[in-house]
């Protein structure tokens, strides 16, 4: 009988040494799957990192720049730029001054807190620019290409073509350069969508004529269609005033009192340029208050509209330009998609 119950007892062992034996084998699969997929985690973190390193090409306004993976310390040298890269989700190290706002424009003021000031777009610091250490530098061939042998010694360096009503095309190259190439078509795609919504929604209003009106100190001009805001009109399709029509040569023109009532419109949008010593106002007051401007017809119908020289003229970019379609939308009496 004992014999036999130590023969029961031996069975029973091995039994249990034979389970065990399989569930070590299945957690030394499981642990070899865990690897597995750790393995895969660590491939696709190492092609992030082999990505992140990589050298393209950008072809710009002053031949072709390496640049190397994703910038991260991004210094600016146009107000347009600026406005690029803070709506590609890149705060800069550095950037111009605005033309107006101390220092920046009161739209993009708190998205700039702690950007370093590199001068002004048509005088940057190099010295200061050099001091912040980045690692690309975005400027403009209409500003810049004096120095662009500088500022390439400093760190890679980006030059757009012009400024003057190109703000899209400037767009898609500093999107290039930043390595957000994708992030910058769906947003100039996002940009083209309100518009169509604008255009839709607005009907027949747009056959009614516009003209933009800016007020400097001294100095009054009628803007044409080669501006940022005349791009922006011609691309809604809103009928342009005969003066600015005729005139072809130049980008803006530059006029008299005497001269409003060519500058008369079904509707008028004016805008003024202070830098801060009161005189594009004092230009301003004096012209609206005059006996000419009151007699203008956009202004007896009511359709004379102040809006905001950073938003329609000065600042140029991305941000701005949905602005600027936010408040011809208001003054339409229409209601965009955000």
């Amino acid at each position: 009988m004992k014999n036999r119950f130590n023969g029961k007892k031996m069975i029973w062992l091995m039994l249990c040494t034979m389970i065990i034996a399989v569930l070590a084998a299945g957690c030394g699969s499981n642990s070899n799957n865990n690897a597995g997929t750790d393995t895969s985690n660590n491939q696709a973190g190492n092609s992030e990192q082999a990505a992140s390193n990589e050298t393209r090409i950008v072809k710009h306004a002053m031949g072709e720049t390496e640049i190397k993976g994703t910038p991260k310390r991004v210094v600016v040298l146009t107000n347009e730029g600026t406005e690029a890269v803070l709506a590609l989700g890149v705060k800069p190290v550095g950037a111009v001054k605005s033309f107006t706002g101390n220092p920046w424009y009161n739209h993009i003021a708190a998205d700039m807190e702690g950007v370093e000031v590199v001068g002004e777009e048509g005088q940057p610091n190099l010295e200061l620019i050099a001091g912040l250490q980045p690692d690309l530098i975005i400027a403009n061939k209409m500003r810049h290409e004096e120095i662009y042998e500088q500022l390439k010694a400093i760190a890679p360096t980006v030059e757009a073509e012009t400024l003057r009503g190109a703000w899209k095309d400037n767009f898609k190259l500093y999107a290039e350069a930043l390595g957000k190439t994708e992030e910058g078509n769906k947003l100039l795609a996002d940009f083209d969508a309100r518009i169509e919504d604008f255009k839709a929604q607005a009907g027949d209003k747009l056959k009614e004529t516009v003209s933009f009106v800016r007020f400097m100190g001294g100095k009054t001009r009628v803007y044409h269609t080669d501006t940022f805001s005349g791009v922006i009109a011609a691309q809604i399709g809103l009928a342009r005033n005969e003066m600015t029509l005729n005139s072809k040569e130049t980008f803006a023109d530059e006029i008299t009192k005497e001269r409003l009532p060519e500058a008369d419109a079904d509707r008028i949008f004016y805008f003024t340029y202070d830098t801060g010593d009161g005189k594009g106002s004092a230009q301003e007051q004096e012209w609206t208050n005059d006996p000419i401007w009151k007699g203008l017809s956009a202004v007896k119908a009511g359709h004379a509209y102040r809006v905001d020289d950073a938003i329609w003229n000065t600042a140029g970019g991305i941000k701005a330009a949905n602005l600027m379609l936010d408040q011809l939308a208001d003054n339409y009496g229409i209601t965009l998609t955000k």
